[in-house]
């Protein structure tokens, strides 16, 4: 056992209300595909950005086509133990609430609840009309566009769309309330597989840091929070592997 991980056990096993935060990298163990990666779809694809999305037809097709592109894989995934583990510490009520960058919804499918869970840049797991609001499962949306190649529509009239946050588009309100309150409430903040370089979703566990917390990284790769002062422990690996050892550790009573 590393000694970086026994160090990470102990301080979930002394924290009583923790900040989880996911970025990318706890998701590639479940068969996501790095879309910002080398090969990845950003290489490729122009974003579409949101006001496009709502003026011009052109933009809805290319928009949905990008997002047919990677669905079969969203749709497929399943959670991995890092995912299990988030809902473990959950479950023994430690978590005050889990931040996540990713659009993937495993959190949810792992069964980290609603109300523990603020996916910062929204979810591919429904579709949400641009008009009503009204959200719903995206199958049906999804073969809609790939059999007609037509940006689907709502029963209300308004443009269907990936419930998930476009360039150009405003973060929920609610849900950066929710972030910045779970962050200061936080007596430890975990990043896990984020390079931290994404604002303002990475301002969540340093603001978490700054209001008394511990604050605690693992990533495999450099993030830009790397030399800041308020980082208690930073370990270089794969999240799937490290945080649930860690978990597994502090739940047991092993630190």
């Amino acid at each position: 056992m590393r000694e970086e991980t026994v160090q990470l056990a102990a301080l979930i096993g002394d924290a009583r209300s923790i900040l989880l935060f996911t970025g990318a990298g706890i998701s590639t163990g479940s068969g996501i595909p790095d879309f910002r990666g080398p090969d990845g779809v950003w290489q490729r694809r122009q974003p579409v950005y949101y006001q496009d999305f709502m003026s011009s037809e052109a933009a809805r097709v290319e928009h949905w086509d990008y997002k047919l592109e990677g669905w079969a894989a969203f749709r497929d995934a399943r959670p991995n133990q890092a995912h299990d583990a988030c809902v473990a510490l959950e479950k023994a009520g430690r978590i005050r609430l889990l931040v996540t960058q990713n659009i993937d919804g495993l959190h949810q499918r792992a069964g980290t609840s609603r109300e523990k869970l603020v996916e910062i840049h929204g979810t591919n797991s429904e579709v949400e009309c641009q008009t009503c609001g009204a959200r719903s499962d995206p199958e049906g949306a999804f073969r809609e566009f790939e059999s007609t190649r037509k940006p689907p529509r709502c029963g209300c009239g308004g443009w269907l769309k990936p419930a998930t946050i476009s360039f150009g588009q405003n973060l929920r309100s609610e849900d950066l309330r929710r972030a910045e309150e779970g962050a200061r409430a936080a007596d430890l903040a975990i990043a896990l597989g984020s390079s931290l370089s994404v604002t303002p979703a990475s301002s969540f566990p340093l603001m978490a840091a700054m209001s008394g917390a511990q604050y605690a990284i693992v990533n495999r790769g450099n993030t830009d929070h790397d030399r800041r002062p308020e980082v208690t422990l930073r370990i270089e690996g794969d999240v799937s592997e490290l945080f649930p050892a860690a978990v597994g550790m502090a739940l047991s009573g092993e630190v």
